[in-house]
């Protein structure tokens, strides 16, 4: 699947959820995660898409790792089924549906 077909899903989601999907661009700064997701009670999520094959790069993981470090995860998301994971994870855990 590609990745702009999961992206859209992913989307679609949050939006139900009451959410905001938005692109993030750095004109800085290369790598950075494809989307920040902002739901209910201030959370912030980024989020990595990638086509079912699709792989992480050296460089998206580095700045993975440096926002780790600084207390952030990145979700990395390559398939439906992981968006579908993923939005689950959302509704248990920081919106308690």
């Amino acid at each position: 699947m590609l990745e702009r077909e999961i992206e859209k899903y992913l989307c679609k989601k949050i939006k139900d959820l009451g959410g905001l999907c938005e692109k993030f661009t750095s004109p800085s700064r290369r790598s950075v995660p494809d989307r920040i997701i902002t739901l209910f009670d201030g959370h912030v999520l980024f989020v990595e898409l990638k086509s079912t094959t699709g792989t992480v790069s050296k460089a998206q993981n580095n700045d993975h790792l440096k926002r780790f470090e600084l207390g952030v995860t990145v979700y990395v998301l390559s398939s439906k089924d992981e968006v579908d994971q993923f939005i689950d994870y959302c509704k248990r855990t920081l919106l308690c549906y």
